[in-house]
């Protein structure tokens, strides 16, 4: 099966993955680092956001992560949830859950997130320059 990876910022709910019970004792960007590191090795992360928990909540951080595939944020979230990532506890993964039926205009990618995304698909210089505009027709 085929997915299609659009050169556009990631905003569906099947590419974003939640990430909670992430531990007080690191910083944040000790989690970020962290969080990076192990959901890279599933597929080209568009980022990696750490916010502190609610101050009505315990102690400790939660984390938004964007994959650029659906694919990659699911086989992450299966291989992650209820696992010792990093830490001593187990963390929860869960795919996003925003409502299907809200509709987000596709924002183009920066140019160096462009390289990169056809970097990572592509191989190094595996591909050309030149930007051709194409569009899907049903």
């Amino acid at each position: 099966m085929v997915e299609l990876v659009p050169f556009a910022v990631p905003t569906e709910s099947d590419k974003t993955l939640l990430v909670w019970e992430l531990s007080a004792g690191p910083t944040a960007e000790d989690l970020h680092h962290s969080l990076f590191t192990v959901f890279s090795q599933f597929g080209l992360l568009y980022s990696v956001r750490v916010f502190p928990n609610a101050a009505v909540a315990r102690p400790g951080f939660y984390a938004i992560i964007k994959f650029y595939s659906a694919r990659a944020a699911h086989r992450a979230q299966t291989a992650c949830d209820q696992k010792q990532l990093f830490q001593k506890s187990p963390v929860k993964v869960h795919l996003g859950t925003r409502h299907k039926a809200v509709k987000h205009e596709a924002l183009a990618l920066n140019s160096s997130r462009c390289q990169e995304l056809a970097n990572y698909y592509f191989g190094f210089n595996g591909w050309s320059k030149r930007i051709i505009k194409s569009s899907l027709r049903s």
